[in-house]
């Protein structure tokens, strides 16, 4: 069963951990010394408390289906707020700048789930003026496609781009319209991420195993090429899967869904998914760095729990979610945030921030004193509006709010 609306879009909607030897020897040598909680430990920031208030403070209006808020890391302020239909706009000293910062609403695709998805900026934006897009078009015969895409800032400080800039790094052919995907972030690592989903339709019934299974196809996976500004890229040699002589070189996890959004948290590299759930459950993913080439599950699992269990899936080992949720309180397609490391809300330090699509609700997630995960109510934008975060430099979050064509920060009720 296929969900409706933007739900649909971006909806249709893993199990042992790794464990490291080098851990393990460490304590039984310290007799498991804080391996569990003791003093050798960090213990993980806590869930907010419930009499925590927060609400959304306009920043600014007039965008058009806007679903992704980007800062460059160049201390000037800006803004990037990225409308679905092909232009990104910039908010500067709380004013939308008259000109779009980049207008490619004439080379793509848009509708449903197609159109302009993501934006990352170059870790080097400040002086080399070279940025990333992920957008849908078609080719001949009508065949959709994703599109990675690298243009190039000159002055580098400017606020229009000429797309004349232009140098496809990827293009993947896409068999369906919805399920594209979308996110691109830079990690701590210094390489590119690119979120695709399973190519779409329902279950993933492409081929025998579907394509989130498939290593030979990059549908269902996250990337991670690296970049230099010119226009090519290169595949790093730690990538799980370049020995293998069947498969994408390109890939960094498998067995997702449409993770439309994610995020690197830049304090330990982790990556935070959101994969948009089937029909029954929507899941949040924490990868560490160590664990590339993790199997997160789709389409033998449906977050934590089994979908399309196959024979292909059987001695398979699953990176599960570290949390999911149903479906029964209104809640239908996860919108993967960041975690907080501003100082307003001081309450959701290290918490992951996230929400839902189809009910605008958006929470907090941490970990409680027994090491479960605890999910925290926030705000409701409302539904059908919630479609992307944003975090700019000071770690301070942003919603891009869809059918209201705005965008809004969280604060702190009672708070400058």
């Amino acid at each position: 069963m296929e969900k409706s609306g933007w739900g649909g879009i971006m909806q249709e909607s893993r199990s042992s951990r790794f464990r490291r030897r080098a851990v393990l020897a460490l304590c039984v040598a310290l007799a498991c010394f804080g391996c569990n909680g003791g003093s050798m430990t960090t213990p993980p920031p806590p869930p907010p408390p419930p009499t925590l208030q927060v609400e959304l403070v306009p920043v600014a209006s007039g965008f058009s289906s806007p679903l992704d808020i980007q800062q460059a890391g160049d201390a000037s302020g800006r803004l990037f707020v990225v409308e679905q239909g092909g232009k990104i706009k910039i908010i500067q000293n709380g004013s939308v700048l008259g000109t779009p910062y980049l207008d490619v609403s004439s080379l793509i695709v848009f509708g449903g789930e197609e159109g302009l998805l993501g934006l990352a900026f170059h870790p080097s934006y400040s002086t080399n003026g070279c940025f990333y897009v992920n957008y849908t078009t078609t080719r001949l015969n009508n065949i959709l496609q994703t599109v990675i895409a690298e243009f190039r800032a000159a002055p580098v400080g400017a606020n229009t781009v000429n797309t004349a800039t232009e140098q496809r790094l990827i293009i993947v052919d896409q068999p369906e319209a919805n399920h594209n995907g979308g996110g691109l972030a830079f990690g701590k690592d210094g390489f590119l991420y690119i979120a695709l989903g399973d190519g779409g339709g329902g279950g993933d019934v492409h081929g025998t195993i579907g394509n989130g299974q498939d290593l030979t196809t990059r549908l269902g996976k996250m990337l991670r090429i690296s970049v230099t500004c010119n226009g090519t890229f290169t595949v790093p040699s730690d990538n799980p899967f370049v020995t293998n002589t069947t498969a994408a070189k390109e890939i960094w996890l498998y067995g997702l869904r449409n993770p439309f959004r994610f995020s690197v948290d830049q304090a330990t590299g982790n990556l935070w998914i959101g994969d948009v759930g089937q029909s029954s459950f929507e899941e949040v993913d924490r990868v560490t760095p160590a664990q590339g080439g993790s199997n997160m599950g789709w389409r033998c699992k449906e977050g934590t729990h089994n979908f399309n269990f196959s024979a292909n899936c059987q001695g398979l080992t699953f990176l599960d979610p570290i949390f999911d949720y149903d479906h029964s309180q209104g809640d239908a397609t996860v919108i993967g945030g960041y975690v907080y490391h501003g100082t307003n809300i001081a309450a959701l330090a290290g918490n992951y921030v996230f929400g839902d699509f189809i009910s605008g609700r958006v929470w907090s997630l941490a970990q409680n004193g027994q090491g479960q995960w605890v999910r925290t109510f926030l705000v409701n934008t409302g539904g059908g509006d919630l479609a992307g975060f944003g975090q700019d430099a000071n770690g301070e979050l942003y919603v891009a709010r869809y059918s209201s064509g705005a965008v809004a920060r969280l604060h702190q009720v009672g708070t400058p």
